[in-house]
């Protein structure tokens, strides 16, 4: 997705450790406009898939989760939460995910009533970089009997291992932005 390379290369910050800040367009400060066009993008990936539900985790997936819903025709989205909650229910998918950029681990669970058996589920999230976080959703997926649609990813880090490590598991994965090389203070594109 050009615009979004563009986004990135304008007000994108390299930092030390591959970290990549775009908090002032996606994952703090949100530019709503912006990211109406990236649900447009993955409704155009995605053509012709019938999705019954997204997938994100919190929290930043859950703005871009939301605003693509309304173009898979206003499907749920359900976000995996990182933390236990005393309003979460006990009956609940649950799997163990490691932080790149938190560098922590932690489970994420989703109450079983918001993922059924043979539902199409559709996971989006803002980035992949060793796919931790994406393989703990898919987990989420297939314990609930669900089919996986694909993955929608907003930036990858195409010199980690995330995309290999879901392609190995059979599962089509579409990047709006893969990026090459995050070196001095430049980011360079695949």
């Amino acid at each position: 997705m050009e615009a979004l390379k563009e986004k990135i290369l304008k007000e994108g910050k390299v930092r030390a450790g591959n970290i990549l800040k775009v908090d002032c367009f996606l994952n703090h400060q949100m530019d709503i406009k912006f990211l109406n066009e990236v649900g447009k993008e993955f409704r155009k990936r995605f053509e012709g898939e019938k999705v019954d539900k997204i997938l994100t985790i919190e929290a930043s997936g859950i703005a871009i989760a939301g605003i693509a819903s309304q173009y898979f025709d206003y499907v749920p989205v359900v976000f995996a939460k990182k933390t236990e909650s005393l309003n979460l229910d006990k009956d609940v998918y649950e799997s163990n995910v490691h932080s790149f950029t938190k560098k922590k681990d932690y489970k994420v669970r989703v109450g079983k009533q918001f993922l059924n058996k043979g539902e199409r589920v559709l996971i989006i999230d803002d980035f992949l970089a060793q796919g931790c976080a994406t393989k703990g959703m898919i987990d989420l997926v297939e314990q609930a009997g669900a089919e996986l649609v694909g993955i929608g990813i907003v930036i990858e880090k195409g010199f980690q291992d995330g995309r290999k490590v879901l392609e190995d598991l059979g599962v089509r994965v579409e990047s709006l932005a893969i990026i090459d090389k995050l070196e001095d203070n430049k980011v360079y594109f695949k």
